[in-house]
C-alpha cells in the first residue's frame, strides 16, 4: 500500500496538510529542523515573559473556523479567543494617535470626526471590500493555482477592473486625509507589497480589519500551533523535531524519500512546507522547477528586525497592537522594494501581549515586541541592530511620552540572518512572496512539482500567498492535490 508520506517543516501549512492527509489514510511523518513545531510561529520564554517570535495578529477567524470544522472541531476546542478593543492604535505624533475600535460603526465615527463625509464613503468602501472578501476568501483562495481559468467566474468578471486598478488609487480617490489613507493602506502590508503595486481587489483585507476585527488567542498565537499539533497527532501524524532534512532523494522522476540527520526515510510522497527556494536546493539541479534567476526576479515580502523586550513596569499610552506612522510611509517602502537598504526613518510596529494576556509577563511587568519591516537580503550585523533599537526606542519614548529604557530587563533580537539560519528563508524574507498582480494565484510557484511526479509544496511562497490564514488554506490545497493524484484505495 503506497501511503507513506514525509512532510518537510512544521509550520501552519505543514500541520494543516498533515491533518488532512492523515485523515485520508496516509502514514504521515513531519520532519522539523528546530526543537519545537510551528516553523516561524515559535515562542521565546525568558524570565517569566512569553513572546510569539513569529505571527502576532489573528485575523480572518472564519478561515480558522473552516479549517477546524473540516475535522468536526472548533477553535474553542483548542484555544480561547478574545476580540481586541481597540484593535490597534496608530501614532502620528506625540500622544497623537487614532484608535481603531472593534466595530465598523465606531470606526466610521472616528473617520467622520477627522474628515467630514468620510463615514458614508467608508461604509460603501467596506461594503465593496466585504463583497470581495466573500469572493476571494470563501471561494477563489481555495483553488489550487493550476490554471488561469480558476479566476474566471461570473463574480470575478464583474470585478475585472479591480485587478487592473490598485489599492493606492482606490483609497485616494475616496479619502483625502493622509492619516486615514495610511490606515486604509496598512492591511495591504500583510500581503507583502506596496499599495501602489497591489490590485484593488485585495481591499478585502480592509474588511478583515474593519468588518471582522482583530483577535488574540489566549497564551498567544503559539496556542493555535499547539492546537493544530494536537489535532494532527490525534489523527496519527508522527512529528520528529531536531530533524533537519538534508536531501530529497529522487529516482527516475519519482521522489523516493528524504534524508534527515544522515538517515534515509523511504516515502511514497514528499511534501515540503519549508521555504520553497530552499526546498528545491534539497533536489539535484535537474529536478528543480525554478532557476536562481527566477527567484531573483520575484518580489518578496519584507524581512523584519524584531526585538523582544522585557520591561520591569507596565507601559503607558499603548495598547496590545500599536503602530508608529509618524514618518513617511512611501520613503520607507522605497527602502524595502525599490532601492533595498536600511531605512533612514523606519515605520515600526509594537505589540504588548501583556496588555491582554496575564501569562505574557510577570505581574507588574510588560512584554514588548517591536518590528521594523526591511528589505530581504540586506546586511545584518549586531551593530546595525543596536543602532536601530536606539532609533525606535527614542521615537517610542517621545511619541508615548514616557521614559522606558531604564526599565528594560532584557532584549533579544531576530533579523535577516536568523530567518536564514532558523527557517532557511530566501534572502531572510519574513513573509514569503508578495501578492502582486503578476504573482497571484496560477502565477505563483506551483503546489505540484513540474519535474518530480510525487513531490509537492505548500506554504507562503506558493498558493495562495503570505500570512497565517492563507498558509492554512495552502496546506488544504496541497493535501487535495495529493489525494487527487495519489488516491488511496
Amino acid at each position: 500500500m503506497n501511503n507513506t508520506l514525509s512532510i518537510v517543516g512544521s509550520g501552519f501549512s505543514s500541520l494543516a496538510a498533515a491533518s488532512y492527509l492523515a485523515r485520508s489514510g496516509y502514514d504521515v511523518t513531519i520532519f522539523e529542523k528546530n526543537d519545537t513545531v510551528g516553523g516561524r510561529a515559535r515562542q521565546l520564554k525568558k524570565g517569566g515573559f512569553v513572546f510569539d517570535i513569529g505571527p502576532t495578529w489573528y485575523w480572518m477567524p472564519d478561515v480558522f473556523e473552516r479549517f477546524f470544522a473540516d475535522f468536526n472541531k472548533k477553535p474553542s476546542d483548542y484555544y480561547s479567543l478574545e476580540k481586541l478593543n481597540p484593535a490597534y492604535n496608530v501614532y502620528f505624533d506625540k500622544l497623537d494617535y487614532i484608535s481603531i475600535e472593534d466595530s465598523l460603526e465606531k470606526i466610521c465615527e472616528t473617520f467622520e470626526s477627522i474628515e467630514t463625509g468620510s463615514a458614508s464613503k467608508l461604509k460603501k468602501f467596506i461594503g465593496n471590500a466585504e463583497d470581495n472578501y466573500d469572493i476571494a476568501i470563501k471561494d477563489l483562495v481555495y483553488r489550487p493555482g493550476v490554471s488561469a481559468l480558476e479566476l474566471i467566474t461570473p463574480q470575478t468578471m464583474r470585478k475585472l477592473g479591480l485587478f487592473l486598478d490598485t489599492i493606492k488609487k482606490t483609497v485616494r480617490r475616496e479619502f483625502k486625509n493622509e492619516r486615514l489613507v495610511s490606515i486604509l493602506e496598512f492591511p495591504v502590508l500583510f500581503l507583502g507589497a506596496k499599495p501602489g503595486d497591489t490590485p484593488a481587489f485585495y481591499n478585502f483585507m480592509n474588511f478583515a480589519d474593519f468588518g471582522i476585527g482583530t483577535f488574540h488567542p489566549k497564551n498567544g498565537m503559539y496556542s493555535v500551533i499547539e492546537g493544530m499539533r494536537t489535532l494532527a497527532e490525534d489523527l496519527g501524524v508522527t512529528i520528529k523535531t531536531n530533524s533537519p532534512v538534508e536531501r530529497i532523494e529522487v529516482e527516475g522522476k519519482h521522489a523516493i524519500g528524504i534524508w534527515a540527520n544522515g538517515e534515509f526515510f523511504p516515502s511514497d510522497i514528499v511534501l515540503s512546507g519549508a521555504d520553497y527556494h530552499h526546498s528545491e536546493t534539497l533536489l539535484a539541479p535537474k529536478h528543480r522547477a525554478y532557476s536562481e534567476q527566477f527567484w531573483e526576479k520575484k518580489t518578496f515580502a519584507p524581512s523584519s528586525l524584531l526585538f523582544y523586550v522585557g520591561f520591569n513596569k507596565q507601559l503607558e499610552n499603548v495598547v496590545h497592537h500599536t503602530l508608529f506612522f509618524d514618518v513617511d510611509f512611501d520613503i520607507h517602502a522605497q527602502a524595502i522594494y525599490d532601492d533595498p537598504e536600511w531605512p533612514k526613518e523606519p515605520l515600526f510596529y509594537a505589540s504588548f501581549p501583556s496588555k491582554t494576556d496575564d501569562n505574557a509577563a510577570p505581574t507588574g511587568c510588560e512584554a514588548g515586541i517591536f518590528l521594523i519591516p526591511l528589505a530581504p537580503g540586506i546586511k545584518d550585523t549586531p551593530e546595525v541592530r543596536e543602532q536601530y533599537f536606539d532609533i525606535i526606542m527614542n521615537r517610542f519614548q517621545r511619541l508615548t511620552d514616557q521614559d522606558v529604557t531604564k526599565n528594560i530587563i532584557f532584549k533579544e533580537s531576530f533579523c535577516v540572518n536568523d530567518f536564514v539560519k532558523d527557517y532557511n528563508s530566501y534572502k531572510g524574507n519574513a513573509y514569503g512572496m508578495a501578492n502582486t498582480l503578476l504573482q497571484t494565484a496560477f502565477l505563483r510557484p506551483k503546489l505540484k512539482s513540474k519535474k518530480v511526479k510525487n513531490l509537492y509544496f505548500t506554504g507562503q511562497l506558493t498558493v495562495p500567498g503570505p500570512g497565517v490564514p492563507p498558509s492554512l488554506i495552502s496546506g488544504k490545497l496541497a493535501a487535495e492535490l495529493i489525494n487527487k493524484h495519489h488516491p488511496l484505495p
